[in-house]
């Protein structure tokens, strides 16, 4: 191997965009992970049915 391959190797990044969707609704959020974490749960508002709801995460979008 040479020493160019080396150095000229891409580093993995540690972010994740992920696409999070009400459990309840479908109101889907945009977040940030970290890209060894577990999938995202979180409870946040849900503006279609005004209330706080769980958010679960659906698919990775893109490595940041």
């Amino acid at each position: 191997m040479f020493l160019t391959n080396i150095l000229l190797k891409k580093a993995k990044s540690k972010n994740v965009l992920v696409l999070a969707e009400s459990v309840i609704s479908g109101h889907r959020l945009v977040r940030i992970r970290e890209r060894l974490a577990d999938k995202l749960e979180f409870i946040y508002f849900d503006p279609y049915i005004q209330q706080n709801a769980l958010y679960k995460e659906k698919k990775k979008l893109h490595n940041l």
